[in-house]
């Protein structure tokens, strides 16, 4: 009689959740998932929580290792660089790259979702949904679960749970009680509203399609996301208090005068702005760090749960996946040695967790105040130039995080001294054909090619 397979127990089906579901059953392990909301499959989300989302390539990695990404191509579109709206109107173009396969993918929150349940399910996994975690004992391994709609509570025995229930997550929170855990948090002063720009007459995008739109203003900035149906996914970013802020904008007439004054290109197409603004909450930002991450062989944190971040990189979804994929490749490595393998992922893990939530808040700087700096811009082609030139030594940090799987310690560490030399390379010129490449070769060979690359 063939031994039934070991059960795993995840908490959450948001993404990490289904997507981890899917690669731990592809080795062979039995895994259900408890889930607090109920299925979006079959309840329509509330609007103001589903940011677009941008798919790079250490995400596309776990979707392909799952065996999943060519079944996302009709819900994603490919975005080439940044359309740079100014107040008066004009355009310009940053593109990510060096090349057209330098692109990040736009993709709505719910399809990906809905997308990854489905490929679950397929795959055997048992979701349990409107089922709250309240709980869970750090000794026995016993969840605490109540049912959302009916209020009972239960209790269901576990031999591995896996916290992917995102940065309010309830198995953090028992953790939380263990001795020498340590904890931070940290709020944003800024907040987020989703709004939306509709589709045109024909379903036809009113925006330029490939591409991710920024309207940077300072102190305050909105973005805009395509969507397969034409609309585009919008974020304002505010302060919650002060001038221009959220706390000041309380009326349908100071939202437009608002808009018309700062956004006002994007305002004749947002017909519906202030039903959004007021209808759609507004929504907190918050790096967290933890640790550690596990319980010995019996629980772990991942994703969001563990190391939640700001999304001005757009790293939240593929640093979460590529927290699956790092998990199974350690199982690979290392079979079901629970407490090896958790152990080994958090060691392995938490530099580069780290690393991309600070390069996360620093980019909310660079997206919000320097990406229309004319001095800003000189830099991003010197970098584009060094690359081409030099393109084993010489790789935008960008392009590292989002364009390669180098560890994000490494492009942390790397895009430090790649900062300083193009301080120094762009100090006296103000055009790309004026840099001096004898200073730039002697730079590079003595300050990025004794680091160590990565994958």
């Amino acid at each position: 009689m063939t031994a039934a397979p070991e059960k795993i127990t995840l908490i959450g089906a948001g993404l990490n959740g289904p997507l981890l579901a899917i690669l731990l059953m592809q080795r062979g392990l039995a895994v259900e998932i408890y889930e607090r909301r109920p299925d979006i499959r079959r309840v329509r989300m509330s609007a103001g929580r589903s940011i677009n989302l941008a798919l790079s390539t250490r995400g596309i990695h776990a979707l392909q290792q799952a065996g999943l990404w060519e079944r996302m191509r009709s819900i994603i579109i490919p975005m080439k660089g940044r359309m740079m709206h100014s107040v008066a109107g004009e355009l310009t173009f940053q593109p990510y790259g060096k090349n057209e396969a330098e692109v990040i993918h736009s993709i709505s929150r719910a399809e990906l979702n809905i997308a990854l349940l489905n490929a679950a399910e397929e795959q055997g996994a048992a979701i349990h949904f409107n089922q709250r975690c309240t709980g869970y004992d750090l000794k026995t391994g016993a969840i605490r679960v109540r049912n959302e709609g009916t209020g009972e509570e239960t209790t269901r025995e576990t031999n591995v749970v896996i916290g992917c229930d995102g940065s309010a997550s309830s198995i953090r929170a028992e953790m939380l009680k263990l001795s020498r855990f340590n904890f931070s948090q940290q709020y944003l002063d800024y907040g987020y509203k989703e709004l939306t720009i509709p589709a045109g007459p024909q379903g036809e995008h009113l925006l330029q399609t490939h591409a991710l739109h920024i309207w940077p203003r300072g102190n305050h900035m909105l973005i805009a996301l395509p969507n397969i149906d034409g609309t585009f996914a919008c974020i304002l970013f505010l302060p919650f208090e002060g001038a221009d802020s959220f706390a000041g904008l309380t009326t349908p007439a100071q939202v437009d005068q608002f808009f018309a004054s700062r956004f006002p290109d994007a305002l004749p197409l947002m017909p519906q702005l202030s039903d959004n603004y007021f209808s759609n909450p507004t929504g907190a930002m918050v790096t967290i760090k933890c640790s550690p991450w596990h319980v010995e062989g019996r629980a772990l944190l991942l994703g969001d749960a563990v190391h939640a971040i700001v999304p001005f990189f757009g790293q939240g979804i593929n640093c979460g996946f590529e927290d699956c994929t790092s998990l199974v490749e350690l199982l690979d490595r290392h079979g079901a040695d629970w407490t090896h393998v958790f152990a080994e992922f958090e060691k392995e893990r938490k530099i580069n967790t780290d690393a991309i939530a600070d390069m996360a808040i620093e980019n909310f700087t660079e997206m919000r105040d320097r990406v229309a700096d004319s001095r800003f811009l000189l830099r991003k082609k010197v970098e584009l130039a060094l690359e081409v030139r030099y393109p084993q030594l010489f790789v935008p940090k960008y392009a590292m995080v989002t364009f390669h799987r180098i560890p994000y310690s490494v492009a942390f560490t790397r895009g430090a001294v790649q900062d300083r030399m193009l301080a120094e390379l762009c100090e006296s010129i103000s055009r790309v054909e004026d840099l001096d490449w004898h200073k730039a070769d002697r730079l590079i060979h003595r300050d990025l090619a004794p680091l160590e690359l990565g994958q």
